[in-house]
C-alpha cells in the first residue's frame, strides 16, 4: 500500500483494514470518551474490541499469542497508549497471517463460529469485524462512514455465514428490520442489529 500500511492481498480485508484505519485516526482528541452505537462501550472500548479481534483472526491462522486482554470486556483506558499505534500493530499482524494464509485450502481456522471458513470467508469475516467497528467509531466521533455500499455487499455475504450463531453470545445485537431505503451499507448495519442513523442524540 501506498502509504506503508502492510496489504493481506485479500481486497475485502484490506479495505475494510482501511476503513477501521481511517476512523481511528479522525478521533479527535476528545473523542475517546464518547458513547458509540455498541452498547455501553465508549470509542476507545470499541478501539480496543476491534484490535483484540484482529489479533485473534491472526493467532488463529498463526498459532501465536493472541490480545493479552478481552475484546469482550476491553477497559476503556489507553493511558500511555498511542491509539494509532495500537491499532497499527494489530492491522499488521493480521495482515501478515493472511498474506500467508494458503488460498487453495479448503478451509482456514478462524476465532469465530463455526472455527473453520473458506480462505475467502475466512478473510472476509475478519474484514467484516475491522469495517463495522469502523463504522462505529465513525459515527460517534462525527465523521463520514468508511463503510462504503462497495464494501458492504461482500461483506453482507460472509455476514449471513457467521453472524447468527455469534448473535447467542451478544456479539451482534437482534437484525433490525431493513426499510425501502436501505442502501447496502444500511442493509449490512441493520442486519448487524445496528441504526444506520444512529447518533448521540
Amino acid at each position: 500500500m501506498s502509504d506503508g500500511t502492510i496489504s493481506s492481498g485479500w481486497d475485502v480485508l484490506d479495505d475494510s483494514h482501511a476503513a477501521l484505519r481511517t476512523a481511528v485516526r479522525a478521533v479527535p482528541a476528545d473523542g475517546w470518551h464518547l458513547p458509540t452505537p455498541c452498547e455501553r462501550w465508549t470509542v476507545t472500548q470499541v478501539l480496543q474490541h476491534a484490535v483484540g479481534d484482529q489479533l485473534g483472526f491472526a493467532a488463529a491462522l498463526t498459532g501465536e499469542p493472541g490480545p493479552d486482554f478481552d475484546p469482550f470486556d476491553p477497559s476503556g483506558r489507553l493511558e500511555g497508549v498511542d491509539p494509532t499505534a495500537f491499532l497499527e500493530d494489530a492491522l499488521t499482524r493480521s495482515a501478515k497471517a493472511w498474506a500467508a494464509a494458503d488460498r487453495d485450502a479448503a478451509e482456514v481456522p478462524v476465532p469465530v463460529p463455526p472455527h473453520k471458513l473458506p480462505p475467502w470467508s475466512g478473510a472476509a469475516a475478519c474484514g467484516l469485524d475491522a469495517a463495522v467497528h469502523a463504522w462505529d467509531i465513525a459515527t460517534a466521533t462525527g465523521r463520514p462512514s468508511p463503510l462504503t455500499p462497495e464494501l458492504a455487499r461482500p461483506l453482507l455475504k460472509v455476514a449471513r455465514k457467521i453472524v447468527e450463531p455469534l448473535r447467542a453470545y451478544g456479539a451482534y445485537a437482534p437484525a433490525l428490520p431493513p426499510t425501502q431505503s436501505d442502501d447496502a451499507t444500511a442493509t449490512l448495519l441493520r442486519y448487524l442489529g445496528r441504526d444506520p442513523h444512529w447518533s448521540t442524540a
